[in-house]
């Protein structure tokens, strides 16, 4: 049995990443290792943090052992938590990175631990190059990356910025299937239990509210009248992390409340198979993306996607097969909104039933095993 230490958001902290650190933990505890998990006692400093909290009220997950103790602004922190670290002696040490302003804290760690000669130090990188980009981004990077002996990405757009940074080892395994959200229920009850007509065509927008993401692009393909003519509708589930303001005016100044429903909060563990089950397809209309973990939620819960044809979003949906690409543009958009309806989400599903198969948490662990050094069981 192996020591394995995963560095990045665990519970009481919330979000994608938090819930994928969780789940690798699971998977990589059911091959036989042991596993703690290093969270942060402090992620973002609140003036920092755009939403309303950065914790979870959902409860606990069962039989993770996790240690909020890092402090992302506390130089002294770093150096505390990194000797800690490297006295346990873990095996493997798997650290997540996604944006630079953590970089410093994360560097620091592994810095420390690498003093023991013997912890082998695997970075899953959700991003190497950040969505916001702000100066001194490279020289961060740099700094995260260096302690580093390899690498884990999760998209060819991500691999590619990775290159530019270094030469270490580095393996692309698809994000897999976000699956601790629960089974797929019927439409009807997912719309019942959201209150939302059961009969509308229904779209829906997951996940937390930033301007990359495109949500604009997506309510000025809403005022198309080919859309509004058919009735389609759309559902907005999720916090707002930048100035609401910018799209409560769009939404009066084109009068779309009537094909809107506005669920702009953040939406817990236990909700989510309800918002994908509810719809006919989930849209992505990012105006970049390295990759999403809203597309493999979506394929947990065998839902169609309409996507904009942008950075490691063709990855993972494949046009014409588990979803629709388009460009980043309303009319686009729109376009792609309407082909859906007219081919019908049944199209969709046999290819959505095939593609799951190849997200698995088993295939990630053992690629992390392996270029951890470390045995699969």
């Amino acid at each position: 049995m192996s020591l394995i230490i995963i560095i990045g958001p665990a519970y009481p902290l919330r979000g994608g990443i938090a819930a994928f650190n969780e789940r690798l933990a699971i998977e990589l505890q059911g091959m036989g290792h042991k596993v703690m998990l290093y969270s942060f006692s402090l992620q973002y400093p609140s003036f920092l943090f755009p939403g309303k909290t950065q914790y979870s009220d959902s409860p606990a997950p069962e039989g993770l052992d996790i240690y909020s103790k890092i402090n992302s602004i506390n130089p002294g922190n770093w150096l505390k938590v990194g000797r800690e670290i490297k006295k346990l002696n873990p095996d493997l040490v798997i650290t997540r990175y996604w944006i630079p302003f953590l970089a410093p804290a994360l560097g620091s760690i592994l810095r420390q631990i690498k003093k023991n000669k013997h912890s082998r130090i695997v970075c899953i990188a959700d991003n190497i190059i950040p969505h916001e980009k702000r100066p001194g981004d490279k020289e961060l990077t740099k700094y995260l990356i260096s302690p580093c002996d390899a690498f884990i990405v999760m998209s060819k757009i991500v691999l590619k910025d990775l290159q530019k940074f270094t030469s270490k080892p580095a393996s692309l395994i698809p994000h897999p299937l976000y699956d601790q959200f629960g089974e797929k229920v019927m439409k009807s009850t997912a719309r019942e239990h959201l209150k939302l007509p059961v009969n509308d065509k229904l779209l829906l927008f997951f996940g937390l509210i930033r301007r990359y993401k495109g949500l604009d692009l997506l309510l000025e393909a809403m005022t198309d009248p080919r859309i509004q003519q058919q009735g389609i509708k759309l559902i907005i589930a999720g916090e707002f992390y930048e100035d609401e303001g910018i799209y409560k005016d769009l939404i009066e100044r084109n009068k779309l409340q009537q094909f809107l429903f506005l669920h702009t909060l953040y939406i817990p563990n236990e909700q989510v198979k309800y918002y994908f089950c509810a719809a006919d397809a989930a849209v992505l209309p990012y105006r970049d993306a390295t990759q999403s973990g809203i597309a493999p939620i979506a394929l947990h819960f065998e839902c169609p996607m309409i996507a904009t044809n942008v950075g490691g979003l063709p990855d993972t949906i494949a046009d014409g097969q588990t979803g629709i690409l388009c460009s980043p543009e309303p009319v686009s958009l729109a376009d792609a909104i309407l082909k859906l309806y007219e081919h019908g989400e049944e199209q969709f599903t046999p290819y959505i039933k095939a593609e799951r198969k190849k997200y698995s948490w088993q295939t990630l662990a053992e690629e992390i095993l392996k270029s951890g050094l470390l045995p699969g069981s």
